[in-house]
């Protein structure tokens, strides 16, 4: 890919519509199920987010940086969407880990 005068406005562009497809579409996505198949999940998201808040001289702290991935605050999006992780998925996520 050669570089562009519009490559940060397609990233940001390609960023919103992850994190909007998670909001909308995907909201019952367990978070461990994209780190077992993805490596990162919606607070990986929200880590790297606010990062890059920090980078730019942001102040943003993790809460509301996971408002801004989940859509909602963490606790309400937790509340309603999460479910406990089974045996399996402990199990895949442990496997995943070992083999990085």
């Amino acid at each position: 890919m050669s570089d562009t005068a519009n490559t940060t406005e397609i990233e940001a562009a390609v960023f919103r519509r992850l994190r909007n497809h998670l909001i909308n579409r995907e909201p019952d996505v367990q978070n461990i199920d994209l780190m077992i198949l993805a490596g990162f999940c919606r607070n990986c998201l929200a880590d790297w987010y606010q990062e890059a808040a920090d980078e730019q001289g942001v102040a943003l702290n993790r809460d509301q940086a996971r408002e801004v991935i989940y859509g909602e605050p963490f606790a309400d999006w937790k509340a309603r969407h999460q479910r406990e992780a089974t045996p399996e998925q402990l199990a895949a996520f442990q496997a995943r880990k070992k083999a990085e």
